[in-house]
């Protein structure tokens, strides 16, 4: 419209100018309608202009909807045990930069990786014990267990997540909610933000083994965790609890046989150097949970500083849903490359029987909220 009405005021001038070079007299009425022409053209791209100012102006102030002009400044250290390039530790780095953006450097995430604060009990005996030292941190999603944790519990248990995809149903659900604030019903002195997840765990062990059969009477490291307790027992093995920080040298030296993780960690960790057969048995998803501590929650922040948390928490668990799978499989066919001996459960029948114990001790009372996350599927 606006092209229209330009050549229509383009048109009229050059009509008036030959209608000069014909040396005639002026004729007032064209003169009069071309300049009435031109001006309403002219307040048309006005309006225009204006139009356009109006709709930057709209978009500057949505894309500045946190105030961080009057925002104070606060650091953030945020712990995880895993290296920054794992699954978890790539959702680590996604959270800091979009957090940083959002805020415009006024909330620095400080990423401490490769677990040099600690193991992930440490770790959660600091932020409950109210040190200070530590405001946020990746734990396993059935980390709290040990802590009072029941709910969060049943995340950890044998198959309960038939697929990525259930468990994603899961994380997104509004029973997510209620499993990420249970520390705080609880009283705990943390809360958890959101979910995400590093794979199905499998076991892996320093002989070779073929079946449930060979895992009889190993020594296998599990976490201070009634769960993995169960688990390992079941299988007809022995737990042996062996803080994460030092089971490569447990392997190393032979205190343990074998231990289980995401096949990511397992690379990422070295753990293929000392330990190199790999069984995919699956046996629980890694779903993990990001946690804060209720003191930096409260009085560290202000609403706009939790508002850009979540936010960012957001983006980095909708990255990790789009490339856990992927970057799973990459290292997967790595591994396998390199020689590490790689075996299938093509039918974990015989393997969910045996945990079928650990299920029916760990659902007690909660049975209802159990059929919940496995009727997610």
């Amino acid at each position: 419209m606006k092209r229209k009405l330009i050549a229509t005021v383009l048109c009229a001038a050059m009509a008036a100018s030959l209608a000069g070079c014909g040396m005639h007299a002026p004729d007032t009425a064209t003169t009069a309608a071309a300049a009435e022409t031109t001006a309403a053209a002219a307040e048309t791209e006005a309006a225009a202009a204006e139009t356009a100012a109006a709709a930057e102006g709209e978009a500057a102030a949505s894309s500045g909807k946190y105030d961080t002009a009057n925002m104070p400044e606060v650091t953030l250290v945020y712990a995880e045990v895993n290296p920054l390039d794992t699954i978890v530790g790539k959702m680590a780095t996604d959270f800091k930069s979009k957090a940083e953006e959002l805020s415009d450097g006024k909330i620095t995430i400080d990423v401490q990786a490769s677990g040099v604060l600690g193991a992930e009990e440490v770790v959660l005996d600091t932020m409950l014990g109210g040190g200070g030292t530590i405001d946020m941190a990746r734990i396993s999603a059935f980390a709290l267990t040990s802590y009072g944790g029941q709910k969060s519990m049943l995340l950890s248990l044998p198959y309960v997540f038939v697929s990525r995809e259930h468990f994603w149903n899961f994380a997104t659900s509004d029973l997510a909610q209620e499993f990420l604030l249970e520390p705080v019903d609880n009283g705990s002195g943390v809360r958890g933000l959101w979910y995400g997840e590093e794979g199905f765990r499998h076991f892996f062990t320093k002989e070779a083994v073929n079946g449930i059969e060979d895992l009889k009477g190993m020594k296998l490291r599990v976490s201070n965790d009634p769960v993995m307790n169960g688990l390992v027992n079941g299988l007809g093995a022995n737990p042996t609890v062996v803080a994460f920080n030092e089971l490569y040298s447990a392997l190393q030296t032979g205190v343990v046989d074998g231990a289980e993780q995401p096949i990511a960690n397992y690379k990422s960790n070295a753990f293929q150097e000392v330990a190199p057969n790999l069984i995919l048995d699956g046996h629980t998803l890694g779903a993990v949970q990001v946690i804060i501590t209720d003191d930096a929650w409260n009085n560290k922040l202000t609403e706009d500083q939790r508002a850009i948390i979540m936010e960012a928490g957001a983006y980095a668990s909708e990255n990790n849903r789009a490339n856990s799978e992927s970057a799973e499989n990459e290292v997967l066919e790595e591994l396998k490359a390199s020689g590490i001996n790689v075996v299938d459960v093509p039918d974990k029948t015989p393997w969910q029987e045996a945990t079928a114990q650990v299920i029916a001790d760990n659902t007690k009372g909660l049975e209802d909220l159990y059929q919940k996350l496995v009727d997610l599927q």
